[in-house]
């Protein structure tokens, strides 16, 4: 296909330019600004029927609206005006090709109108197909041999060299390395950092590992320099015995998260110093999204992936006030042991019966007494968690290790855990409805006992008020799906002190494999599910486009 349409189209250009096309998309396809909208609001409708849609097209030879099939085809074969414009998508019909057509220059047009209809309105861009540039289009010429990645290929499995008691590494890099949008981001090159500090920046060493995993070689891979800058940067993890694969887990979160703050800084101010070099106004980048809402959680891609928001509720036992807080979490632990409140049952069998005694809520007693704002006094309170924000691949880091003053052991219980997770039950909106009926019921009650003081009262009415808007905030970030998919399970086998760590991962959709250091084999759902699990990785199955 020509990146200049057809031959009556190059007839139409050549005759009268590109105008009426940058004018009728501008002003009645995507609206540039507040006239372009109200010219629409008046003028697009069908000047056969006076319709307004549901799909106009509009002539760009003259003035004219039509609706799509006979009312535009009528038009076209009376005046002989073969080029139009499909106003809900702004593309351009061939009449005589019956055939939309592709034209480059106009393309780059409706680009320019595209961006000034967002600025127009205050809003983000649309999701918009990918489109190469012209250094990818040049680099796609120059390397016309393409891999075809098929159902059974081994792109993207590699095994891992154990450097001696690594094993717990190996299982969290394959883990990390199978994280769909983490693979996006590396594999097209997002990350930037300066020459200065890449040879020391572990996020260009994660960036150099997902390159090596899907090159198409098949030999396992040594990881000692991700090591060595594991132990540069994370002190308490250097050494040659076994380490704890969470605690890996976690110290290699908070290292990317350090390193891309630091690669966006120096980036951000080399641009600045690169544009006042060359006298240009330097433009300052947007603020990160939910910066707001949020103000400890950056905009780089692990806070992106990995960060979720966890509300705790403390409410007062006297006046029913709630004292709300929120912190951010990159994993949620959960314990396996008998519950330390009578009346819980057993311990957990299953995920589901983790996350639920996790979220339920638990009677601080008085010896943990707090001050209530309300009362003025030290009150016996109810805490309860909750997850007001879910991150995109929510980890759950079961509790496997207990360690105490008199001993240290593995519980080997095992906890059924599901292939597909419905994390709606648990999140803060859920948590607040099911509390609110118990709560308006004492409210009521307090209200119509006369016997009751009217500070009581007053004090029941803050109470409500600010439950209240502790649920209205819960219900404003609540909204949307919550359902998750697993993709990666890594176990631990044996005894806390003589133990091995091993991984399963899911390579394409239903074909799973097993990573046991160097060694990677093929798995069957059955037997995933069927392992013990330590750390338990969910990916999110829909995501919400800003």
């Amino acid at each position: 296909m020509s990146d200049h349409g057809c031959a009556h189209f190059g007839a139409f250009v050549k005759e009268y330019g590109l105008e009426p096309f940058s004018v009728v998309h501008a002003y009645f396809s995507v609206c540039i600004n507040k006239e372009a909208r109200r010219r629409k609001a008046l003028s697009c409708l069908c000047f056969k029927c006076g319709g307004s849609g549901p799909q106009l097209y509009s002539c760009l030879h003259c003035i004219y609206f039509g609706c799509k099939g006979a009312h535009i085809g009528e038009h076209c074969k009376q005046t002989k005006h073969y080029i139009v414009l499909e106003l809900s998508y702004g593309m351009i019909y061939c009449h005589q090709c019956k055939d939309f057509i592709y034209d480059a220059e106009c393309q780059a047009i409706a680009e320019k109108h595209i961006k000034k209809e967002a600025k127009s309105l205050n809003k983000s861009l649309s999701w918009r197909p990918w489109s190469p540039s012209k250094l990818e289009i040049d680099l796609l010429l120059k390397n016309p041999k393409r891999r075809h990645v098929t159902a059974v290929t081994s792109i993207g499995l590699r095994g891992l060299l154990n450097l001696g008691s690594t094993c717990f590494m190996n299982c969290i890099v394959q883990a990390l390395i199978h994280t769909p949008l983490l693979r996006d981001y590396f594999l097209s090159e997002r990350h930037e950092c300066t020459a200065k500090t890449a040879a020391k920046c572990l996020v260009c060493e994660v960036s150099r590992l997902f390159q090596e995993f899907y090159s198409g070689a098949r030999g396992p891979l040594s990881l000692h320099r991700l090591l060595h800058l594991i132990w540069n940067h994370a002190r308490h993890l250097a050494g040659y015995e076994q380490q704890d694969a969470h605690e890996f887990f976690i110290a290699t979160l908070d290292v990317l998260h350090r390193h891309c703050k630091i690669s966006m800084t120096e980036m951000a101010a080399a641009a600045a110093a690169a544009a006042e070099k060359s006298n240009k106004p330097h433009q300052p980048p947007p603020p990160p999204p939910h910066q707001d809402s949020n103000p400890t959680q950056c905009n780089c891609i692990i806070d992106q992936i990995f960060t979720g928001g966890l509300q705790s509720d403390v409410v007062c036992q006297a006046c029913n006030g709630v004292s709300t807080t929120i912190d951010p979490f990159w994993d949620i632990s959960l314990d396996l042991g008998e519950a330390q409140n009578q009346g819980y049952g057993g311990p957990p069998k299953s995920l589901i019966d983790c996350l639920e005694r996790f979220t339920r809520a638990e009677h601080l007693g008085s010896s943990a007494k707090i001050k209530c704002s309300t009362c003025k006094s030290y009150q016996e309170s109810t805490k309860q968690l909750s997850m007001r924000t879910l991150p995109i691949v929510a980890s759950f880091h079961l509790k496997r290790f207990e360690h105490s003053s008199l001993i240290d052991k593995k519980i080997s219980t095992f906890i059924s855990f599901p292939a597909e997770l419905d994390m709606t039950p648990f999140m803060s909106k859920k948590k607040s409805d099911q509390s609110n009926p118990s709560t308006s019921s004492t409210s009521s009650s307090s209200h119509s006992s006369k016997s009751k003081s009217s500070d009581r009262k007053q004090q029941h009415q803050q109470a409500q008020q600010s439950n209240d808007e502790a649920t209205a905030a819960a219900a404003t970030d609540a909204s949307g799906d919550f359902r998750y998919s697993l993709y990666a399970v890594i176990n631990h086998v044996g005894t806390l002190d003589a133990g091995h760590y091993t991984a399963y991962v899911r390579h394409q959709k239903d074909i799973w494999v097993k990573c046991d250091d160097h060694i990677i084999t093929t798995a069957t759902l059955k037997q995933v599910l069927d392992s013990e699990g330590y750390l338990l990785f969910y990916h999110k199955k829909v995501l919400e486009y800003e």
